[in-house]
């Protein structure tokens, strides 16, 4: 044991040769013990370079098996779809979730962080807003309560990071969609709601350079999260404008994909990759609705199983005492060929 990393507090008792509960009672108060005690158990962890778990420190696991989960707005199709599968985990595994939205609103959001502090959960799996987050608050919440964040990264706060490799996805699709036709023009919001639309745009950008095309960036006007109203007032004044300079459109996400197909059928633009079709659209995130649009959506589909299974088996291990060093992990997307592209 002395080569290997020391997990939890039992196993630095074991290899110290001093109680469980004296070593407890050390973390919580070290003038609680004596001092010959005290120096024994501040040798030992130098000697074993050993950090205690301050989650299993400071909660009783007995109290509770409840989990938080926190999304930033739960009208929105992908976040559904993996609080689903979340919350399905944690049943399974003798959770109880409670799922909170924070509208999009970064003052609801610290306020539900305040209240599930209040309610000490084993743990909370939080995907923030992201740039609109008070990012102090999150920090105070992550040092109380064990916290998985997932989807968008807020610096390296909480145990670890889960979600998607966002400049995979833009690379990958921006590559198929160079290789059967004309290169695509990126279509955003010039005020992105989520970080990860920055991290597509950059991809593009590098994808378009790489494969030795112009980049073509269009940007309307829009934030918040009413994508698709977003998607079809702003294609619809942008292929008015003629800005875009291709017959192909790739989405920052499906959901502006979903209003850019709308703005197309408005301006009498037939959307397909046939011959006779007008107009190639694509997006980005595997939209639980995005094979039934009209023509059906090619798009990169997150690995909703993957993600929400490594979220939730990080945090369980956490919450059981496991300490291991902040981790990002981010899984590929799969590239989904449908008829609109």
């Amino acid at each position: 044991m002395a080569d290997s990393k020391i997990r939890n507090m039992e196993q630095f008792a074991a290899i110290s040769g001093i109680s469980r509960p004296t070593i407890s009672k050390y973390f919580n108060d070290p003038d609680s013990v004596r001092s010959s005690t005290r120096e024994r158990i501040e040798a030992a962890i130098e000697k074993h370079d050993y950090r205690p778990n301050i989650y299993a420190m400071n909660q009783n696991r007995k109290l509770t098996k409840n989990v938080g989960i926190v999304l930033p707005f739960l009208a929105d199709p992908f976040f559904t779809e993996i609080a689903r599968s979340i919350e399905q985990h944690c049943i399974d595994a003798g959770y109880r979730p409670t799922l909170f939205s924070s509208h999009g609103d970064p003052r609801l959001e610290t306020e539900i962080l305040d209240t599930l502090a209040s309610m000490k959960p084993a743990g909370v799996l939080l995907a923030p807003l992201g740039r609109a987050s008070d990012k102090s608050a999150i920090e105070k919440f992550c040092k109380q309560v064990p916290t998985l964040i997932f989807d968008s990264s807020v610096d390296e706060l909480g145990i670890a990071f889960v979600g998607s490799d966002n400049f995979q996805f833009t690379e990958l699709i921006t590559d198929y969609l160079c290789r059967t036709g004309e290169p695509p023009c990126f279509f955003e919001m010039k005020t992105p709601a989520n970080p990860n639309a920055h991290r597509r745009r950059a991809s593009y950008l590098n994808a378009m350079e790489k494969f030795g095309y112009e980049p073509q960036v269009v940007s309307v006007p829009g934030e918040g999260w009413d994508f698709e109203a977003i998607g079809m007032q702003g294609g619809r004044a942008a292929l008015a404008d003629g800005r875009f300079k291709t017959n192909t459109v790739l989405c920052s996400n499906d959901r502006l994909a979903i209003g850019m197909l709308a703005a197309c059928y408005a301006e009498g633009l037939r959307v397909g990759r046939t011959k006779d079709d007008a107009i190639r659209v694509a997006g980005q995130d595997g939209h639980p609705f995005s094979s039934y649009t009209c023509p059906p959506l090619t798009t990169v589909a997150h690995d909703y199983q993957a993600v929400s299974q490594h979220a939730v088996e990080t945090l369980f291990q956490a919450i059981e005492g496991s300490v291991s060093d902040w981790e990002s992990t981010r899984f590929e997307g799969k590239l989904i060929m449908r008829q609109s592209a």
